[in-house]
Order: structure tokens, then sequence, then C-alpha cells
């Protein structure tokens, strides 16, 4: 089949353009019209395709260089192209002389020799002879180039927009059309300020608060436009000085409470001593009349600031008056006026204020489920414990070291005065109080009568804390045990007339077993293994023991490690550390030995080897990694070394926390063996030094040397001085 393409003279079309051309013409059009004329005459025969020689490539990449749609790719000019390195594209130039009318004259320094014209040669007839409208160099749009292959790679990187407006031109209007039309103009870049600016006033808010309030200030200094940034009253919503009220002058901080005043719901002036030597300390108490929480513990404010910051905050709900020698009774009474919304009141260790005050606060304050009055006088009073009885709204009551509470008052709170007696159980039949937390450490005149009442009066309790009251016995806890089936935190310390049997037959076997986290029976002498086994064995949940000066032995740590083994699962990998599942204090106690302690660290680092298959059995799938640890307070001397171990273990270096149990081990051996005396006595101190040497060695590596070592638990030996071998 004959080829349809162009005669020989004028070379085969690839993509709509020549890639042969013998008589170089100077433009485009030359070479359109040249093809024309030539297809006209020339007679349709059959014509060889053309090999992709070297000559030939070199050629179309000789025509590529010269468009600068390839300056983007970063590569260089061919060498074989003749025109200078600018940037004016001159793939569709002309190269005639200065005489034609499109050579535009030099008017701005540019080269201006060279024009567009994609008009032909006079000697070719039939050329339209239009000129272009002059143009600038800024204005030109750059001609495609001339796709040699589509296997070239430098055709892939050529601009894809380029090669589609090339290949819609099929006439000289089209092209000069393409040609005229200007290039989009590069948008200039943006600096740190004009961005900053144009960003809503609401996000340069919320950007500013993610800075620390000493940063704050510090980007304040910046200009005027951020000083007023830094100090809106939209940025200081929650205000807590307690962390760099050290570092802030008053006078910045008073401008801070006077120009965020009525934005600031959370006030925290914790510590703030030097608001006392400020003159305008009440300009900052009146500036703030939108509060919800305010904290002025250790603030030096006087009573007429705190008083004008109670009447001007009628949203409070949270207020914190701790230790303010300022806060009296008429203080209360502002409080009871003009703070009827108030949820949690913390007046303790405040002297001039007592319980008189309290009793106004606690009839004017409908919704107040939190008080706090620990050093408060005056409770004996019963018209205050009638006040409590009759509002039944506390939730958490914080009575620690009221030392003017006595059995009848405490009673007159839980139960009335004269309430009707239950002949059949010996009850007074009142409604149930909704307590959940109560403090009463330290209220040094209650004994089991007044603590007794709390038996079967406050289902819902959680947390009771009895320590320092020594006179209480089992009798005042035994029908609390029998009542409280939400008990979780218990607090016992410093009851030295408790026995075993509290413990093992009424803790052990009431209903808040199951819920019980955190005991404490610090100081209780008379208690030991008998009462602690049954409730180690029981108490599954507990997170926190606290039980020194105690005669509790190792029996109880190996029952607690136990404990902790039976109620978790354990991990697969290495990877899955541990955490402190149960922290015991056992200081100070005499019957507790090495030997308990070892059986922590023990349980701690175990690490559970699968057992051998039987023949043709499937392998058993085994965890054998602990992901529960023990973290134990024991003898001083003891516990550099038990920190050590548990932070091995919970790095993951077992084989590290194995090495350190067993050279301590050997150090208590041979110390014991080296106080025995006898004929070998010099020989047992000989080892014990070693023992202690190697013991003082693993200590002193402190860790794992090398990656290598972290899986074989191998550490650095310190460096040691030799000794002469003859003295």
């Amino acid at each position: 089949m004959a080829d349809t393409s162009p005669s020989t003279a004028a070379g085969p079309a690839v993509d709509g353009y020549l890639t042969h051309i013998p008589q170089q013409p100077q433009t485009i059009v030359e070479e359109q019209h040249l093809q024309d004329l030539q297809q006209e005459d020339a007679p349709i025969t059959d014509i060889a395709p053309k090999r992709r020689t070297r000559q030939r490539l070199l050629r179309g990449l000789s025509r590529i260089s010269s468009s600068s749609s390839l300056a983007s790719t970063g590569r260089a000019r061919s060498s074989s192209t003749p025109f200078p390195k600018s940037g004016v594209n001159v793939s569709c130039m002309s190269l005639g002389n200065g005489s034609s009318p499109l050579v535009q004259s030099p008017s701005n320094g540019s080269i201006s020799a060279l024009a567009f014209s994609p008009v032909a040669s006079p000697s070719i007839p039939g050329t339209p002879k239009e000129a272009l409208p002059p143009t600038s160099s800024s204005s030109m749009q750059p001609f495609p180039p001339f796709p040699h292959s589509q296997s070239s790679n430098v055709v892939r990187k050529a601009n894809q927009s380029n090669i589609d407006i090339c290949s819609s031109v099929s006439r000289p209007q089209d092209m000069t059309r393409a040609l005229s039309m200007p290039l989009p103009s590069p948008r200039p870049k943006k600096t740190f300020t004009q961005l900053w600016n144009s960003l809503p006033h609401e996000v340069q808010i919320h950007t500013l608060r993610q800075l620390k309030p000493k940063e704050v200030i510090r980007v304040s200094r910046v200009n005027k436009k951020f000083h007023k940034l830094c100090f809106d009253g939209q940025l200081w919503t929650t205000f807590d000085a307690s962390e760099f009220y050290q570092d802030i002058p008053v006078d910045a901080l008073a401008k801070i409470i006077v120009s965020a005043g009525p934005f600031v719901k959370d006030l925290n002036l914790r510590g703030c001593i030097q608001i006392e030597k400020y003159q305008d300390a009440l300009l900052m108490a009146s500036a703030c009349n939108n509060l919800v929480n305010a904290t002025l513990e250790g603030a030096f404010f006087d009573s007429e600031n705190v008083e004008e910051l109670l009447r001007r905050n009628q949203k409070l709900a949270h207020i914190n008056l701790t230790g303010l020698t300022c806060v009296s009774n008429e203080t209360c009474l502002t409080l009871a006026e003009h703070c009827t919304q108030l949820e949690v009141l913390n007046l303790s260790w405040c002297k001039s204020a007592t319980a008189k005050g309290v009793q106004t606060v606690l009839k004017s304050c409908a919704k107040l489920r939190d008080l706090r009055v620990g050093e408060i006088r005056g409770f004996d009073s019963l018209s205050v414990a009638k006040t409590f009885f009759d509002t039944n709204r506390l939730e958490r009551l914080v009575m620690s070291g009221c030392s003017d509470l006595t059995d009848s008052s405490f009673q007159a709170m839980l139960h009335g005065i004269d309430p009707p007696i239950d002949l059949l159980t010996d009850r007074p039949i009142v409604p149930p109080r909704r307590l959940r937390h109560l403090d009463l450490s330290r209220c040094t005149r209650l004994t089991d009568r007044g603590v007794a009442a709390l038996g079967y009066c406050v289902p819902d309790l959680e947390g009771l804390v009895l320590g320092g009251c020594p006179t209480l016995t089992d009798q005042a806890l035994e029908p609390i045990f029998a009542s409280t089936p939400k008990l979780s935190h218990l607090d016992l310390e410093d009851l030295v007339e408790l026995k075993n049997v509290l413990f093992s037959n009424h803790l052990a076997k009431s209903e808040c077993i199951r819920t019980l986290k955190h005991l404490s029976i610090s100081y209780c002498e008379d208690v030991g293994d008998t009462g602690m086994v049954p409730v180690f064995r029981a108490c599954t949940n507990l997170r926190s023991v606290e039980m020194d000066n105690t005669r509790v032995s190792d029996l109880s740590l190996a029952e607690a490690a136990a404990m902790v083994r039976a109620r978790t699962s354990r991990a697969a990998t290495r990877a899955d550390r541990p955490y402190i599942g149960l922290s015991l204090a056992v200081y100070d106690c005499p019957n507790i030995t090495q030997t308990g302690v070892r059986e922590i660290m023990s349980r701690n680092a175990e690490i559970l080897t699968p057992p051998q298959p039987a023949d043709g059995a499937a392998p058993v799938s085994l965890r054998p990694y602990p992901t529960e640890i023990i973290s134990l307070k024991c003898f001083y001397g003891w516990q550099m070394t038990v920190d050590e171990h548990t932070k091995r273990i919970m790095r993951g270096h077992f084989a590290a926390a194995h090495r350190l149990q067993r050279k301590w081990a050997d150090s208590i051996q041979a110390t014991e063996e080296a106080n025995a005396g006898g004929s070998h006595g010099r020989r047992r101190r000989r080892r014990a030094r070693e023992a202690r040497q190697a013991h003082a060695d693993e200590e002193a590596a402190g860790g794992i040397a090398g990656a290598a070592g972290q899986g074989m638990g191998i550490g650095r030996r310190r460096a040691r001085t030799a000794t002469c071998a003859i003295m």
C-alpha cells in the first residue's frame, strides 16, 4: 500500500511536525508552505521509513533545546545550538536582516534583533504579510517544543499544556493568536507579617492561646498590635498564676487581671504573696465579675478585697479560701447572700471563721455538695449539727483536725436530735445520708459511739479517713464494714487498738471486697499476717496497701504477689512493658526479711517457660511475660536494689533483673556467713567482700551495655584499683 506521507524532499511527519528538511527555511510558515507545494508536485510513491540514526537524533535534540519550556526541568542546553542562554524563546523567531517590518527596535535594553515572524520569505507567493503587534518581552508566550519521538525522555518531560496549544494550531492566524496570549503574572510571596495580618482576629487569639502565660507576656513586647492582642480578655478566660507567680511582677499581674477581668472564668492566684504590697488590689478584685472557679489560697488579700470579689461574682461555683486569715464569719455571710450557686467551698485553716459562719453558708447555698472545713472550731454546737442533718446535701465532708467535734454532735449530724428508734434493729429511723467521702482524721474527741453511728446510715460511702483517732476500736468499724458495699478508700492509720479479727472476720467477709482499692493500716501495731492474709485473698482489686510499722511478715508479701499474679493476664512479647499494679509499703516492719523481698522481686521478673509437648502433640501456646508488677517500699538498706530491679523490669530487661537479684542474694548470704564467726571467719569475710563488690558493680552499671547486653543482662564493670598481693 502506498504511503500518503509527504515526498522525500519534505521528509516524513511525526506527530504533525517535520522531522527532516533538506533545505532549511527560515520560519515555520516557510516549512509549511514548502511542504504544501511539494505535496502537489511530487508523485505518490512507496517510501521506505527512515532509520533513527544518530544524526537524526542530534538534529531533533538541537531543535528541542531551543525551547524555554525545558528550563524548568533543570537540564542544560544542547551543545550544538548556536543560540545564547537568554530568557527569550527563539524556536519561532526570524533570523532575517533588520529590514523586516516585524523586527522590533530596541527600547528597553533587551534583545530585540530577534522578533516573532510568522511571515514567509517574499519569494514565496501566497504568504500573508500581516505584521504582529509589538509585544514586550514579559508578555511573550513561549512556543512549545518540537517533539522528536514518543519514546524520547525529553519529550515526556516537556510541558503538556504547550504541546496541546501547538497541536491545535493549523493556520498562521491561529499561531499568531496563540503567541499573543499573555502569561499569568506570578503571585508574590507574602511575608510573615502579611500572613499574620490576613488572619481573622479569632484565629490570632486561638494561636496565642497555645502559648504559656510567660511566653504571652514576652510576645506582647514585639509591637503595639501584639501588645493589644496579648492583653485581650478573650486570651485569659483561664488565668492560672500558680506556675509563674514568682517570675511575673505585680504590675504586669494586675494589668492582666484588670484588662481581662470580664472574660476570666477560672482564676487561680494560689501563692501570689506580692498582691499584699500592691495598692490597687481592690481594683483587681473589682475587675473580675464573671468568675466560676476561684482559688485564693495563700494570696495576701484583706477582708475588704475578698468581700468585693464575692459581691461581684454571683456565678461562683467553686471557691478555695484555704489559709486566708482575713476570712471570717462576715465573709461567710457575704457568701451566703451573693454566691447562692456555690457547689464547692474550702475554708480549711481559716482561723477567723467558726462553725456559725459555715452554718450560714449551708442554709443559703442549696447546691453546696463539697464542704471542707478542716481546723474550724465550734462544731460541738447541736444547732450546727441539726443544720447538717436537715440539709442532707453534702457528698464530700472534710472535717480533718476539728478537735471540737464530739460524739453527740456527730450523731446529731447523722441522725438528728431525738430520732425514732426501730425496736427490732435498735437503729434510728432516718433517711440515709448522701455522703460519699468523709474525712474525720485527727478528730481526737470521737469515740466508738460516735463513729459507729455511720453504720447503716451512709450506703453510698466510698472513702473513709479515720487516721489519728487513737481511741477507736473494732466496735466502731464493724457496722461500717457491714453496710458500705461501695467502700474503695479506707485509711486507718495510727489506730493502735485494732486487732486481726476485724480484718479477717469482718473486712475480708464484707461486701466491699470487690471495690476496695486503697488500704492503710500503718502503725496498727497489733495487726499481722493473721489479719492481712485473708484480706489479700479476698480483696483482689487492691492497688495500694500501706503496712509500715505493723507485725506483717514475708507470708503477707508472698500472698500479695500470688494475688497480683492470679488476677492479671500475661503478655506474649517482651515489647509489652509491664506496669505497676500494686504498691506495698512495709518499711520498719521487724518481721519482713530479705526472703519476702526476694519473693516480690522474683515474681516481678518471672518469665514462664512453655512445657515440652508430647510426641505428636501440638505445641502449647503460652504468654510468658508479666504485665503487672509490685512496687515495694521496704528497709532503706535494700531500697536502692529494689528500685533498680523495678526499673530494669519496666524497661523489659528481665535478664539484667535476674542477674541483679542473684548478686544481691549472694551478697546477703556472704554477709550472714561473715557474721557467723568461727574458724572460717576470715574466708567468710573475704567472700562477703567479694559478693558486696560484685553487687556494687551491678548497681553501678545502672543499665545494660549495648544492644547485646540488653538481651543478656550484661552490665558495665566499675573500675577498681588493683591491690598488692603481699599486703
